[in-house]
């Protein structure tokens, strides 16, 4: 297979790392030509995981999108979820038609309300079965660190998904495989929103005791939409088979909501402690998907109608300017 990476942040660089690792040379579009010059001579991104070293003969790198697309069997997708449709909508329509599709993406197109593969599907007709999804509790920074990590690969046919999550097993990265790509997309979605939720507890002072049973209850709501969202797209047999204390959606949720490696986390934190939507933005220079995932899961709850109410008060808070205290106050009172 060839790989190529589309993306050249934190999360894409991490992949392009354990790709490489595994013996894999990638085809790698960065936007920034001065970016590409950096790396081919110094062998390291400058702007993410500096840390993180890479044996230059595997990569294969280019400004154009075009290129690395054409050049690639299997694409690996890490941009964030605002950035797609200025990243792929220039492609021809044809140009995906054989290929395979891993989706890194832990957030909502916010410009059209979709997930990848829906974006995908209206923009190329590109079919579900060729889509893919590699998520998990992973933080980059642990990767460059080669701390043992997890990553759960989705895909409808599994035979598939194992083949291509092999590319990817190193000795610091193990590999889940499991057919549920709705779920894992949506849990991730979610589980920024309720990491900035803890975030924002954090930044208001609140101790663990308060966010022990915070994360708790954002697990049971998680749960409930993903159950409402499965049951409209499969069937009882196959609702069976999903673990919800899986790390793909329980153990995600957790490491987000703890670890200081979260930007979603940091975001909220900043939120708490009063500043504003805008300047939490360009004090963090990174995006923190929660912040749109929020109202993209507001608007696609009104179809669902799944009972989150912690979802809806960080959409509050973020989105109709309501006082991050009062917000909190509202969440204290339906804890369990």
């Amino acid at each position: 297979m060839q790989f190529g990476v589309i993306g050249s942040g934190s999360w894409a660089t991490a992949l392009a790392k354990i790709l490489t690792d595994n013996g894999n040379t990638i085809h790698w579009w960065i936007r920034n030509a001065d970016t590409i010059h950096f790396i081919q001579q110094r062998k390291h991104n400058p702007h993410y995981l500096s840390s993180a070293y890479f044996d230059r003969s595997q990569l294969y790198l280019s400004d154009d999108i075009k290129e690395v697309v054409a050049k690639s069997d299997v694409l690996l997708i890490a941009v964030p979820s605002a950035y797609v449709v200025d990243a792929l909508g220039k492609l021809d329509l044809d140009v995906l038609k054989g290929k395979k599709i891993i989706s890194a993406i832990k957030g909502i197109i916010p410009s059209t309300n979709q997930l990848l593969n829906d974006y995908l599907k209206g923009q190329f007709d590109f079919p579900i079965e060729d889509y893919f999804t590699v998520l998990g509790p992973c933080h980059a920074e642990e990767v460059a660190a080669e701390k043992l990590s997890y990553l759960t690969f989705s895909g409808i046919d599994e035979s598939v998904a194992s083949l291509i999550a092999s590319h990817f097993k190193t000795n610091y990265l193990n590999t889940v495989v499991n057919h549920d790509i709705l779920g894992v997309q949506y849990a991730a979605i979610l589980k920024n929103i309720y990491a900035l939720g803890a975030g924002i507890a954090h930044g208001l002072e609140y101790g663990d005791n308060f966010l022990s049973v915070y994360i708790a209850n954002a697990a049971d709501e998680m749960v409930t939409f993903l159950k409402e969202l499965v049951w409209n797209n499969e069937t009882e047999e196959e609702q069976k088979t999903i673990n919800y204390a899986a790390s793909v959606y329980l153990g995600d949720l957790l490491v987000t909501c703890y670890s200081l490696y979260s930007r979603n986390r940091t975001f909220g934190n900043m939120i708490g402690k009063g500043y504003s939507v805008k300047a939490a933005q360009l004090e963090l220079n990174m995006v923190a998907e929660g912040y749109n995932a929020s109202k993209c899961i507001h608007k696609t709850n009104e179809v669902i109608k799944a009972k989150i109410p912690i979802a809806d008060t960080i959409y509050q808070i973020l989105w109709q300017q309501i006082p991050a205290e009062e917000g909190f106050g509202k969440i204290e009172s339906f804890l369990v």
